[in-house]
């Protein structure tokens, strides 16, 4: 292809192109092959990589980035993506209607009443129709520069549409959010990695914006609504519902369930048929927004500190389904201990078919005075771990049965015990199989020693085929050993023992938290490999020098020393010593960093980090990652659900920053 032939090809693979990823991703109505638009994809990368001076900033091409990023540019809104206040009735629906009416002096008012999306507020700027930046929301002043992020969700335009009238500035505002399907795939993955799972779309999408690597982005099948805009210059709307049907013309996917209503009772009716409707969505929602539609009487009615008064949202109450109990059974944990869990019979629930939920523990049972055959209230708003709320005894017939406190192992079948200080009741069979197969998938999960590949099915068949009998054994696995198991193929049983062979020089820290020493977390381990430097010097540690250790209480002092007590425990550690394992180290915190001298308490769920990943980094920081609030805490990093730690802060006078704020500080 001659240089002049690409000028003339380019342009019009890139509009074809755009074209495409419009009727596919905004419309959902695709006019050719997944096969033909392929090959126009790959024709215009042939293009650019031999023309590269044709590659513009706005081309389809760059929907994906290459490199991970290393950080996140900050972005200071023009105009603040304020919060709305909430409301959880008609009543007070009725109630904001009375104090916008009252404040425009009895005017007219429209409102436009649009689903309130479970995810994550995010700004996109484009200059005379052309995309330049992408934000997070942030503290609503500013956000996270994540453009590479979001580029890589289709239905983001790069370019406004020919046709539409383009202005010369303009900021859209939207919701990037994810799928029931895709988080289901999403949490299947990372319950097979032995990771924490998403415990709702807003999380997910929130956390998958801030990873660094947007080739991972790309791959959790995220999706954006937009609902607004910010500042702009260079054209002109008088009505919310204009700026919706200029945004849809322009390109941009604008979710079809929103409704102009000329009287608050259409408001509210409009409320009320979406509770019964949001689960026929492939995504979720969590309420509706309410917004006046004459932008001239927004100015009029103007905002608070934090809110707008010319919007609110109005929050579905929590779901809550009655079902039946048809059985109770027991699971064996790491530790031995017994967990009763409620088999139920299937009810949907908050966009989900929920078949079980957890009992907690034998006094749950009791203080619920449930038994197999009730009829129950579950609650599960959204959540993954649905709850029992209590039990219809009006529904009762007889037959229900009382659940018997079982008194042996369903797994070994050895005695159970109840010892007197505790609530749990527990397995005490060190070789019980369960308890096994519980510490070596513990031992191998990602916070731990990090043994990539070794999940559920692989550890079944491990200790099934008594290839293991503890997770010392794991690394005298031979390459053999591993191909010989179902469903494992060359290359997977090489990458296991890569991982095995890799996680032998791991951190201290990891080792003594992979141990599963009882009320031993990660934190109370960074903390001993730190303090003690030495597995040995941690085994031959009294009680006194335990309980002399920052934050390691006489429970867990307790619990630690019993555990190099256990002539078991002291065989399995002499195995892993001997296959060369790292147990020991120096020291860990590394001087003159910024949070030298500091202590820090993180609470709450946070978008950019995990709470293990921001302990580490105030540790490696020269700080001092507690887990508890103390009038010796220095600030307390606050999330979003913050609870008695944030009120323990705030009753101490303790400084609490927000996460945008302890990104700062760290120079983030």
């Amino acid at each position: 292809m001659t240089h002049v032939e690409a000028k003339k090809r380019h342009p019009w693979l890139v509009e074809e192109i755009r074209r495409h990823d419009r009727a596919y991703y905004v419309e959902a109505k695709p006019v050719i092959s997944d096969r033909d638009y392929d090959r126009l994809y790959h024709e215009l990368l042939d293009l650019e990589k031999e023309f590269p001076e044709f590659a513009t900033p706005d081309s389809p091409s760059h929907r994906v980035g290459g490199a991970p990023l290393t950080e996140f540019k900050s972005v200071r809104h023009a105009v603040p993506m304020m919060s709305l206040d909430n409301t959880y009735s008609a009543g007070e629906i009725r109630q904001f209607d009375e104090r916008v009416r009252k404040n425009l002096k009895g005017d007219k008012v429209e409102y436009v009443v649009e689903l309130k999306f479970d995810g994550v507020s995010i700004s996109l700027l484009y200059k005379d129709g052309k995309w330049v930046q992408g934000s997070t929301r942030g503290d609503g002043i500013e956000g996270d520069d994540v453009s590479n992020n979001l580029k890589t969700i289709r239905s983001i335009p790069l370019a406004f549409d020919e046709e539409a009238n383009i202005p010369k500035l303009i900021e859209v505002r939207g919701e990037v959010y994810m799928t029931k399907k895709a988080l289901e795939k999403l949490n299947r993955e990372k319950k097979k990695a032995r990771e924490e799972l998403f415990a709702n779309p807003r999380n997910a999408a929130a956390g998958s914006l801030k990873l660094l690597d947007p080739k991972i982005v790309a791959a959790r099948g995220l999706d954006i609504y937009v609902w607004g805009i910010g500042h702009y210059e260079g054209i002109d709307f008088k009505t919310h519902a204009e700026v919706l049907e200029y945004l849809k013309s322009a390109g941009f996917r604008v979710n079809p369930h929103h409704k102009l209503c000329r009287t608050i009772e259409e408001v509210v009716g409009y409320c009320n048929s979406f509770e019964y409707k949001k689960d026929e969505l492939d995504f979720e929602i969590d309420g509706m927004v309410l917004k006046v539609n004459d932008l001239a009487q927004r100015e009029k009615l103007g905002v608070t500190s934090k809110s707008p008064r010319w919007a609110i949202a109005y929050k579905f109450p929590a779901e809550q389904a009655l079902t039946e109990v048809e059985d109770i059974i027991v699971q064996v944990g790491r530790t031995g201990t017994i967990t009763p869990v409620a088999i139920l019979k299937p009810v949907h629930l908050s966009g989900t078919t929920v078949s079980r939920a957890t009992l907690h523990n034998f006094d749950e049972i009791e203080r619920l005075d449930v038994k197999i055959g009730d009829k129950v209230y579950v609650e599960k708003s959204g959540e993954i771990i649905p709850k029992v709320l209590s039990v219809n005894k009006e529904k009762r017939t007889g037959h229900e049965r009382p659940f018997r406190i079982p008194l042996s192992c369903p797994a070994c079948g050895s005695k159970l015990v109840r010892l007197p200080e505790e609530v749990a009741i527990r397995c005490e069979n060190v070789g019980c199989p369960a308890q096994i197969k519980e510490m070596v998938l513990h031992f191998a999960s990602r916070n731990a020693m990090d043994i990539e590949g070794m999940g559920d099915a692989i550890v079944d068949q491990l200790v099934d085929k008594n290839l293991i009998k503890d997770y010392g054994d794991i690394y005298y696995l031979k390459f053999d050993d591993v191909k010989k198991l179902e469903r494992m193929a060359e290359r997977s049983a090489r990458n296991l023992i890569d991982a095995i062979e890799k996680s032998r020089l791991n951190d201290l820290n990891r080792l003594i938290y992979g141990l599963g020493i009882r009320h031993a977390g990660e934190h109370a381990a960074w903390v001993l490999a730190d303090h003690f430097g030495s597995i040995d010097k941690l085994k031959d540690a009294g009680m006194d020098e335990l309980t002399g250790v920052s934050e390691i209480g006489p429970v867990m002092a307790e619990s630690i020393y019993n555990f190099f007590r256990n002539k078991e425990n002291l065989a399995i550690l002499k195995k892993l010593k001997e296959a060369g394992v790292k147990t020991s180290q120096t020291k860990i915190k590394a001087p003159g960093g910024v949070l030298t001298g500091k202590t820090v308490v993180v609470t709450g769920s946070l978008v950019s980090f995990t709470r293990s990943d921001i302990e580490e980094l105030v540790r490696k920081l020269g700080g001092n990652a507690s887990t508890s609030v103390s009038k010796n805490t220095d600030f307390v990093v606050a999330g979003v659900e913050a609870g008695s730690k944030l009120d323990k802060a705030r009753a101490l006078g303790v400084k609490i920053i927000s996460e945008e704020e302890f990104k700062k500080i760290i120079g983030r």
